[in-house]
């Protein structure tokens, strides 16, 4: 079930406009980037905003400007404003190195490269002119969300600097073959053995082979393991294997990435169909593209 309205924080710009408003799913794909609209569990429009390989996406929601959309490619980081019409700007001071993966922490994009340099980079207003600085680095990283980061030799956490002058740090927090990670609400990862919780130390929450998670941070929950979606409600207490139910998707496909919007849970199968449950049930449309990497929500109206 997708997260209640009330659930939702209006300072994270997190509100429909009236009863329902428009959500945006921008979906990464081995084509380039299907921007889909949604409006509660009803799917509108949808068109390729990019036509350049994305391997992941990522929202930027801001209080001091225009929310933005990111996407990693082979030639960085790429940048719009969420809107009707973006247009995807390079926005990475390193220039073409190839990104795998791309995440927001702290009012910043987070961005990991293939050679498994994690940086931070800040993008004001305008694209031009961003600035990045270098966190650290993993073994082939996967994916990030939040502080976490996926690697091939576990979790990674990112911790903020109590001095003005100096940058983040990147910590080893555990586990092994890390494939996702949620770091919103409680801290999630999926690995080859199975989805852990953090609490005192890695918690076992479901068994098998994990590669997928996301998270509202209001208690609700998604995860994929051995192809099949579960997910965990925010009214029930713990983390553990029977708060997790399996989910009755419309199609017989198996979800590859999974999102959160306000009301809306978003999960696109490896066939390219894009299903949305805003509390009542999945519905689905097909977006006819191969190659799904990503997908992030962003609030238009």
């Amino acid at each position: 079930m997708a997260p209640a309205e009330d659930d939702i924080s209006i300072e994270e710009k997190r509100v429909y406009a009236g009863t329902a408003g428009r959500t945006d799913a921008y979906v990464a794909t081995e084509s380039g980037v299907v921007r889909v609209a949604l409006s509660a569990d009803k799917v509108g429009a949808f068109d390729m905003v990019a036509r350049e390989p994305a391997r992941d996406v990522a929202v930027l929601a801001r209080d001091d400007g225009p929310d933005l959309v990111g996407i990693a490619t082979a030639d960085g980081l790429h940048v719009a404003v969420v809107g009707d019409d973006p247009e995807f700007e390079p926005a990475d001071p390193a220039g073409s190195k190839p990104l795998v993966a791309v995440g927001v922490y702290d009012d910043a994009f987070l961005a990991a490269r293939d050679d498994g340099e994690i940086s931070r980079i800040e993008v004001g207003n305008g694209v031009a002119d961003p600035e990045a600085i270098s966190i650290g680095t993993v073994s082939q990283p996967r994916a990030i969300d939040g502080p976490l980061v996926a690697a091939v030799d576990g979790v990674y956490q990112i911790s903020g600097s109590d001095s003005a002058n100096e940058s983040d740090t990147l910590t080893s927090v555990g586990l092994d073959d890390a494939r996702d990670v949620a770091g919103a609400g409680m801290p999630l990862a999926a690995t080859a053995a199975g989805v852990y919780w953090l609490g005192n130390g890695w918690m076992t929450a479901l068994e098998g082979d994990a590669t997928a998670a996301a998270a509202d941070g209001d208690g609700h929950a998604m995860a994929v393991v051995d192809g099949d979606l579960v997910v965990h409600e925010s009214d029930v207490d713990g983390w553990d294997t029977e708060t997790w139910t399996a989910a009755d998707l419309p199609v017989d496909e198996e979800p590859v990435a999974l999102g959160y919007g306000p009301g809306v849970s978003v999960a696109v199968t490896d066939a390219g169909t894009l299903c949305v449950d805003a509390g009542d049930g999945w519905r689905h449309q097909v977006v006819g593209v191969r190659g799904v990497a990503g997908v992030a929500l962003a609030v238009v109206e």
